[in-house]
């Protein structure tokens, strides 16, 4: 079984997809496969499908749901593409265990762990100096994305909080390849990547920050004085904030050194203020 849940929702099993189209199996069917392997309670199903409010009868329905979802995995096994797919059951692959549900993707890929594992893995070789290996396993793990998590499911609350650490995963891994290519002196090639990034995120100093080195780098000191300007504006204006003080410091490392300035570092750990646009 394979399961992609950033961008477009999508479960394949022995090659055909496994995608209800009625939204609330489609829900149930994203939480399982984000906990595919592992045994979902009841009670945190019928959370994201009704909230706080489920109805009286929201396990007879719930287990309609998971009954209609056996029926798309019986269709999918049938097809029978890989070897030992059709031995198994659909009871095998969607399994009722005590006080909840499991999927079990057998082995399978799942995207968001896969995201998991590279970002760890470019991280490490982050903080080792291989900025090489970092920009190169961090790049794998961008990829991997395309699209907002759970884009075309109607997401609960379980869901809508899982969209918004994928997001902030996505970013901070997003910064750190970013850091590393800098460190490569590979400033001039970010420059349009940079360019359409803090206009997408106009209060997020860490990438306004390499903005400004890779435009600094590249021979341009008097745009990257004004790219400071701007977000400085946009912070007081919109968050009645000053810049932090790392972006103070990269503008004064701008305004004090020649244009040949070795790679420094934008940030230290997370300090970004995001807001979403």
């Amino acid at each position: 079984m394979n399961i992609r849940l950033m961008g477009t929702f999508e479960i394949t099993l022995n090659g055909a997809a496994v995608m209800p189209t009625a939204p609330k199996p489609r829900q149930l069917l994203a939480l399982l496969a984000l906990h595919a392997g592992r045994v979902v309670p009841v009670a945190s199903l019928t959370e994201e499908l009704w909230g706080d409010r489920p109805p009286r009868t929201a396990r007879t329905i719930l287990q309609t749901y998971v009954l209609q979802l056996r029926e798309l995995i019986t269709a999918a096994l049938g097809k029978g593409r890989e070897g030992d797919g059709a031995a198994r059951t659909a009871k095998e692959v969607l399994v009722t265990q005590p006080g909840g549900y499991l999927l079990d993707s057998a082995g399978g890929t799942l995207d968001v762990r896969e995201l998991e594992r590279l970002t760890g893995v470019g991280y490490r070789a982050m903080r080792a100096g291989d900025f090489q290996g970092a920009a190169r396993h961090l790049g794998e793990a961008l990829a991997l994305w395309t699209g907002p998590a759970f884009a075309d499911v109607q997401a609960g609350p379980q869901l809508e909080m899982e969209a918004r650490r994928l997001e902030e995963m996505r970013l901070c891994a997003l910064d750190q390849r970013i850091e590393a290519e800098l460190r490569l002196g590979r400033h001039r090639d970010l420059l349009v990547e940079l360019t359409v990034l803090v206009n997408r995120y106009p209060t997020h100093e860490n990438l306004h920050g390499q903005y400004m080195l890779a435009l600094h780098r590249s021979g341009r000191r008097g745009e990257a004085l004004e790219a400071y300007q701007r977000i400085r504006v946009t912070l007081v204006r919109e968050l009645g904030l000053e810049p932090s003080a790392v972006l103070r410091r990269v503008q004064q490392m701008i305004l004090m050194a020649g244009p040949e300035t070795g790679p420094a570092r934008t940030a230290g750990g997370r300090q970004s203020r995001l807001v979403r646009s």
